[in-house]
């Protein structure tokens, strides 16, 4: 039988790595930004979902924080020591969103407070909707490839915010041309939905499977077309 070998090797390995230390890096400068823009805009404006948005920035930053503890090692075997930490760091930032998010939409529904209209909220969703997918997408490739499921799991909080800057667009859009305020609400409750399930394969270990440095047999490695094991959703 013919042997194949799984995983990058040990040069490539370590160029994915200082890879996903400088998209971690930027991710959160970037929401570091964002967070002091959406809640001084928040604040100004009385909106909640502003607010929101700036406090989901926050915990990004956490949760970008913990991919970059985990990479800051520069020996392999201790990255993947503190693999499962930084998923379930990971998992409860998707949980800590998913409930304010609830609470958020849940308060809009029952008509408690009414947002002023925000130029610079509707200017900052519209610039991170443009920037986020490509910080996510980045992210998530060298993931795949380093076999990295914290670096997969982190890149989907980065897009979780692409889903919420989109919802958090069209509110603020709608609020100011028309005063409609319950279309960001019914989306805002899919994200939260969103963000539970993302939560669980994190806190799971699911999202990649770590490739180990070896050869197996090319009969029994069954992969997938991002180059998955069988049981792995790292394609997901």
């Amino acid at each position: 039988m013919t042997a194949i070998s799984l995983g990058p090797s040990p040069a490539r390995r370590d160029a994915l790595t200082r890879r996903i230390r400088v998209l971690v890096a930027a991710t959160i400068t970037y929401n570091v930004i964002e967070a002091v823009i959406a809640l001084t805009a928040g604040t100004l404006a009385s909106s909640t979902a502003l607010v929101g948005f700036g406090l989901d920035s926050v915990i990004e930053v956490s949760s970008a924080a913990a991919v970059a503890w985990q990479f800051s090692a520069s020996e392999h075997h201790v990255r993947e020591a503190r693999e499962k930490t930084t998923l379930r760091i990971i998992a409860v930032s998707f949980f800590v969103l998913a409930a304010y998010v609830s609470l958020d939409a849940i308060r809009a529904l029952t008509g408690t407070g009414e947002a002023e209209r925000s130029i610079p909220g509707i200017v900052l969703a519209a610039l991170s909707l443009a920037i986020m997918p490509f910080l996510s997408a980045a992210q998530r490739k060298a993931g795949h490839e380093l076999g990295s499921a914290s670096a997969v799991a982190d890149s989907k909080q980065t897009l979780l915010c692409t889903y919420l800057s989109a919802v958090l667009l069209l509110g603020l859009v709608l609020n100011a041309t028309l005063g409609w305020s319950w279309a960001d609400t019914i989306a805002a409750l899919v994200i939260a939905a969103i963000a539970v399930k993302e939560g669980r394969e994190a806190w799971q270990g699911k999202g990649c499977c770590a490739a180990p440095a070896m050869a197996v047999p090319a009969a029994s490695s069954q992969a997938d077309p991002c180059g998955c094991r069988p049981g792995c959703d790292c394609c997901s």
